[in-house]
């Protein structure tokens, strides 16, 4: 392996991909970056705007990339807020990391997507890679562009380009940020620390999800398949579960004990509701060995171990 770079590292995946590749490849091996300005305490550390192809292009020379793990975004229902900062950022960002990546020899570059990618037109279950997108979100336009401008930088260019359709992304070391699945993780800090919480969802919003470990090693075992095995390059889609958020519920009140719930569902709610409830994972599976290891129990009792302890709080109120 080359040096990595890795934009968009301060969400809530990079928050992990990161120390997940040092620890995989070598501390000195990958270059964090995002558009916050370094702390004293960050090393691999840069400041970088994917808006800015110039500074992109003098960071890949400048640290001799070799590949980029994409991952810099606005999401849903930021997007929804402030739509042209999705485009720019999304769409132009996008289109700046694939020129650059061409015009230095890139060899890999890993492009998340999302479920966001689907609408009303998508089945509602069992979602194959291949299917309609029209989505119904800035978010979900400019994730399907991206998609195809994968698809394109690989036909035309031979560029490597690689992707796959994350769900709902279940985590406890980044707080959640504005995503619309993030009540999967919010719930947990209010049930742990409250014992109490309003969701934005209705209580039968089936969506699919994944616990971040799980998603951390889908995005390296893509990374790391060989070319001749992807025939996939827009997405693959991957998920471990699908649940609603009164099933989550249940599984946590099972748990801790006294914890409650209600429901307010706000613009949100009707967002999710253009996404399917569950997306086919047998293309990953088949081509590249997807496969998940934490069901959804298993997921819960780790969340709820890890947040007690961040928040510094006894298990001894849990059932």
């Amino acid at each position: 392996m080359g040096m990595i770079l890795v934009t968009g590292s301060s969400g809530q995946i990079g928050t992990e991909l990161v120390p997940y590749l040092r620890e995989r490849y070598g501390r000195n091996e990958i270059i964090s970056s995002d558009i916050t300005d370094p702390t004293g305490t960050q090393t691999g550390y840069i400041k970088l705007d994917v808006t800015d192809r110039e500074s992109l292009e003098r960071a890949i020379e400048k640290y001799k990339i070799t590949d980029i793990f994409h991952l810099a975004g606005i999401l849903s229902a930021k997007g929804e807020k402030d739509p042209d900062l999705a485009y720019r950022v999304n769409l132009n960002g996008t289109y700046n990391v694939l020129e650059a990546a061409k015009r230095h020899s890139i060899d890999r570059v890993i492009i998340p997507s999302t479920i966001g990618v689907f609408g009303p037109e998508t089945p509602r279950t069992g979602v194959p890679s291949i299917t309609v997108l029209r989505p119904r979100t800035m978010y979900g336009i400019t994730k399907v562009a991206a998609e195809l401008l994968a698809q394109y930088y690989f036909e035309k260019f031979g560029l490597d380009v690689r992707s796959l359709r994350y769900p709902g992304i279940i985590s406890y070391m980044a707080e959640p940020t504005a995503g619309t699945t993030d009540y999967a993780v919010e719930i947990f800090y209010y049930a742990v620390r409250l014992k109490r919480y309003t969701c934005y969802l209705r209580r039968d919003r089936r969506l699919p999800m994944m616990y971040m470990p799980d998603a951390l090693r889908a995005l390296v075992d893509l990374y790391e398949a060989k070319s001749e095995q992807l025939k996939i390059r827009n997405g693959y889609n991957v998920q471990a579960y699908s649940f609603t958020p009164e099933e989550l519920y249940g599984k946590i009140s099972e748990r801790i004990n006294g914890f409650e719930i209600d429901y307010r569902p706000d613009y949100r709610d009707g967002i999710a509701a253009t996404w399917p409830e569950s997306i086919d994972s047998s293309d990953a599976a088949k081509e590249w060995g997807f496969k998940f290891d934490y069901d959804l129990d298993k997921t819960v009792d780790d969340m709820i171990e890890h947040i007690s302890e961040k928040l510094g709080i006894s298990g001894k109120h849990f059932a």
